[in-house]
């Protein structure tokens, strides 16, 4: 078992992670505990070369307090982005989130019936090559597609695993503590801690992406729902335009909000002599999306247009949101992010039409600069807010720090 020592010093580099620079009192009154007792365990923490003092902070009369932080290349992530497509891994620098190195590993969760063999493999393969000594990892987190079942470990869509834990098969694998969650919910978790969201108490976060998630703040924390499954915004049946859904239904947002609605359209218009900058677009995915996106950011009319058409769909969606849940903040992340303001006009025009003014009027809607690092940054966050919940009872003082 854990001295309670170890313990404290758990909740002690957590509080520091991401940059923060706090005094020992900040501190102390977060974990609380006495100011005498984190000053102690403080000093241990400089003296093993995790935490180090960053001199006094401005005087504001009186005694001015001695500042800590981390140590930059002392602890890391390993943080996994799945979407239906593309898995990305990298390695986030929690000492001020940096993503030090970044990969990207064809795992089609659509097709590979052995998923969860391959991301295994990956992982293993990425942590070795990366030069980093295991003893500095202290977890993975995972956002992925689908229905997940934290408490569980379980994603009832991808990584079958035949009805066992993926967590519990991926530690025994990787030998390290790992967390999974939805990549909206992680997406929405990387804006409440580090980005648009930071200190919103009520914040719908929107994943744009090859569908349509939602991720949801509620009395400032994370809302999963009963058993992980809230934020299906996809799935909402806005349309009636027979098209066949990814979940099985027809008419769901998703069937004219995508990122891979763009593609497609952009595909046919083409084909059919719509006038733009672009002759061809690539086969694989994320390449046509971002050569799409390039395109409406530089003014191409058709681009733009299609892009347009999403947003002011999304838009609908967004009403419907504004009506139930009173958002102060709704944040365009995801991997569509990356058009920047070309969002927000439609967006807008959808809510004005859709939605009650006066509810509307206590909304603001702004687009993320996290865009394709979001995931990523919250699978770190995600590790970070289980540090003393690590299953495997692994003390970071042991596993970090005695090293």
């Amino acid at each position: 078992m854990a001295s309670k020592t170890d313990y404290y010093k758990k909740k002690i580099l957590k509080e520091l992670c991401f940059g923060s620079v706090l005094s020992g009192t900040e501190i102390s009154t977060r974990i609380e505990r006495s100011l005498p007792l984190t000053l102690r365990i403080l000093t241990e923490l400089v003296e093993e070369g995790i935490v180090e003092e960053k001199g006094y902070a401005p005087s504001t009369g009186g005694r001015r307090p001695l500042m800590y932080s981390l140590v930059a290349g002392k602890m890391y992530v390993v943080s996994v982005a799945m979407d239906q497509l593309i898995t990305k891994i990298g390695l986030v620098d929690l000492q001020n989130a940096q993503i030090v190195k970044a990969d990207k590993f064809p795992i089609d969760l659509k097709q590979h019936a052995d998923s969860l063999a391959e991301l295994t493999r990956y992982i293993k393969s990425y942590c070795d090559a990366s030069g980093i000594s295991y003893n500095k990892i202290i977890g993975v987190g995972i956002g992925m597609p689908g229905f997940v079942d934290v408490r569980k470990g379980i994603n009832y869509s991808y990584l079958d695993n035949k009805g066992k834990s993926i967590v519990k098969h991926l530690e025994e694998e990787l030998g390290l503590p790992v967390f999974i969650d939805n990549d909206s919910s992680l997406i929405a978790l990387a804006e409440f801690k580090l980005g648009a969201a930071r200190g919103k108490n009520n914040a719908m976060v929107i994943n744009t992406n090859w569908g349509v998630g939602l991720g949801m703040i509620i009395n400032g924390e994370l809302f999963r729902g009963y058993n992980g499954f809230a934020g299906e915004f996809s799935h909402m049946p806005l349309f009636n335009n027979n098209k066949l859904c990814s979940c099985g239904k027809s008419g769901c947002l998703e069937t004219e909000a995508s990122l891979l609605e763009v593609i497609e359209k952009m595909k046919q218009g083409l084909k059919n002599g719509r006038v733009s900058i672009l002759k061809k677009i690539p086969d694989d995915y994320e390449e046509a999306c971002s050569v799409i996106i390039g395109a409406a950011v530089k003014g191409d009319q058709f681009a733009v247009e299609l892009l347009s058409e999403i947003a002011y769909n999304i838009g609908r969606g967004i009403a419907i949101l504004i009506h139930i849940l009173n958002p102060e903040l709704i944040v365009l992340s995801g991997r569509g992010a990356s058009a920047g303001h070309l969002w927000l006009a439609p967006v807008q025009q959808a809510v004005n039409r859709y939605c009650i003014p006066r509810l509307a009027a206590y909304t603001t809607i702004t687009v993320s600069n996290f865009n394709t690092e979001a995931e990523l940054i919250g699978a770190a966050a995600l590790v970070v807010e289980n540090f003393e919940k690590d299953p495997t009872e692994n003390i970071l003082a042991d596993h970090v720090i005695n090293q």
